[in-house]
């Protein structure tokens, strides 16, 4: 009832560590429902929503006034919460993942060891390599050792993840970015080289 719901709010401003809980045990299940089925039934985004939708009404305590249900007024916020979050997954998915370059791969392979037994093909790695790596040094550190780890040392997707501190996709993003950061500083190094894959000039 909103007089119930009125004094709970008052004694968490007062700083009652049991209104507190009582708060969250009251809210947070009911929320979670709620953002549930608005995030497309995906369990760790519904309890974002519903954190983030009650740390945002514990900052504005003091606006509650009684005259509607707490639970109503928290679904207010949450309202906004799931806006956002759906806000943030399209400009995500406007982000154009490309799974791999052939030439950017062919590019920063050469890195490697030249093959011996063929001198010319050999020396023609070796100028490639040398602009790879000038190409690299002018990228930002993340992209660099992104793509140094996934092309040079052969680290999956998921593990760059793991040494980037970020999900998979946004592994993914990163070594898009990153590629196409690599693209431009290798062309604009080297204008008149015709194509990144040595094998095709």
């Amino acid at each position: 009832m909103p007089e119930y719901d009125l004094d709970l709010v008052k004694r968490m401003l007062r700083g009652d560590q049991d209104a507190f809980e009582r708060f969250f045990e009251a809210t947070y299940p009911a929320l979670h429902r709620f953002a549930l089925a608005r995030v497309d039934f995906n369990p760790d985004a519904a309890a974002e929503v519903a954190q983030a939708a009650i740390c945002t009404a514990i900052r504005k305590l003091d606006t509650y006034r009684g005259e509607a249900a707490l639970l109503t007024w928290l679904t207010t916020f949450c309202r906004h919460e799931i806006y956002d979050y759906t806000r943030h997954l399209e400009r995500r998915a406007k982000v154009e993942l490309i799974e791999d370059d052939p030439e950017v791969r062919a590019a920063l392979e050469s890195l490697r060891s030249p093959d011996a037994h063929d001198l010319d093909a050999a020396l023609d790695r070796g100028k490639v390599a040398s602009l790879v790596q000038r190409a690299l040094d002018h990228l930002s550190p993340h992209y660099a050792d992104a793509l140094e780890w996934k092309y040079i040392d052969g680290f999956t997707v998921q593990e760059i993840a793991v040494r980037l501190n970020v999900g998979v996709k946004a592994a993914e993003s990163v070594l898009t970015r990153a590629r196409r950061a690599f693209r431009d500083a290798f062309h604009t190094l080297a204008p008149e080289w015709p194509n990144l894959d040595p094998r095709e000039r």
